[in-house]
This record gives structure tokens, C-alpha cells and sequence, in this order.
């Protein structure tokens, strides 16, 4: 493996560990409201954190083999999810699950160029990943299926949850989720 893609393969997991954590802070959030105020989104929620938790942990422990250490803007990852979980809680039931489709449609799409990308390259990781990939999908098609409103003002939430965590992963990669979207859609091609 040339020290390209060793760059690369660092950067990834350097995303999904800061990205995981940010979906933690997101979580505590939304459940010290919900905790509060909107009770019916409590058993998801912690069940769902349970989750993001371990994700964060098998991230980090696959790190110190590849040289890895976490992403410089894991503030950003974790006052960000605080204030977007704070924000979307308050906003009620419906802005939660909004957050969560959002979040996870965008992690789901990077974690497929992940994957593309590791082919050959990193089977340990991809293996990591996909075994993490479960989870996430069973979080967005539960998000999605409590989706009732559609307007203006979800449509707006969506799209700027969407290009808040594009923002991270472009910022987290130094750029590299870029050039490696575009490499997997060439892939794709032939």
C-alpha cells in the first residue's frame, strides 16, 4: 500500500471516530430533553447512543495499528452535536427524527465510498465498517419511518444537517472525502 492511501485509510478513521462522537454529543442531547419532555423518544434515543458509543470505542481501537490519532476538530464534532441535538430536541419529536435521517443518509453515503475505497486495501477496517453500517441503517430506516412532516421547514432542516456533517467530513479528511467520491464514482463507471 503506497502512502497515499495509508493517508486516506488514517483519514477515515480518523471521520468515523470524531463523526461518532459528534453522534454521541447529538444523542445526550437529545435525550436530556426528551428525558424532560418528549418521553416516547427516550428508548430509541438510548438505545441508539449504546450504539454510537461502542462505534466510537471500536473506532479508536483500531486506530494505534495504523498510526492513527483522533481528528484536530473533534471540537467541533462534539460542541457542534451538542448544539444540533439541544436544538433539534427542543424543536420537537419530528425535528429529531429529521436530525437522525440526515445524519445517518450522509454517513451511510460516505461509508459506502469507505468501503469502495478499502477494497483491496484494508479488509480489517472494511470489515469494521460494515459491521457498524447495520447499525446505522437500522437508525435511519427507524428515523424514517417516524418522518410525518413534509414542507418548507423540514426540507430546510434536512438540507442544513446535510451540509453541516458534509462540512465535518470535508473538513475531518482535509479534503480526501472529496477526491475519494469522485474516485469511486469514476470506479463506478467502467
Amino acid at each position: 500500500m503506497d502512502s497515499k492511501d495509508k493517508k486516506t485509510i488514517s483519514r477515515i478513521l480518523k471521520v468515523n471516530h470524531a463523526g461518532e462522537y459528534g453522534a454521541i454529543r447529538i444523542y445526550r442531547a437529545q435525550l436530556w430533553v426528551a428525558r424532560r419532555w418528549q418521553p416516547a423518544l427516550v428508548d430509541f434515543l438510548e438505545e441508539t447512543l449504546e450504539h454510537e458509543e461502542k462505534h466510537c470505542e471500536l473506532f479508536f481501537a483500531a486506530m494505534p495499528d495504523r498510526n492513527t490519532r483522533p481528528c484536530r476538530v473533534m471540537s467541533l464534532w462534539g460542541n457542534g452535536g451538542y448544539v444540533l441535538g439541544f436544538a433539534t430536541a427542543i424543536l420537537g419529536s419530528q425535528s429529531v427524527w429529521i436530525c437522525t435521517s440526515a445524519v445517518e443518509e450522509t454517513v451511510h453515503r460516505h461509508l459506502h465510498d469507505q468501503l469502495t475505497f478499502l477494497e483491496g486495501k484494508d479488509n480489517e477496517l472494511a470489515n469494521l465498517i460494515n459491521s457498524i453500517k447495520a447499525d446505522e441503517m437500522q437508525h435511519l430506516e427507524h428515523a424514517n419511518s417516524k418522518i410525518e412532516m413534509e414542507g418548507a421547514w423540514s426540507r430546510f432542516l434536512r438540507f442544513s444537517i446535510v451540509l453541516l456533517t458534509e462540512t465535518l467530513i470535508a473538513l475531518s479528511m482535509w479534503g480526501d472525502s472529496i477526491v475519494m467520491a469522485r474516485e469511486v464514482r469514476e470506479l463506478r463507471q467502467k
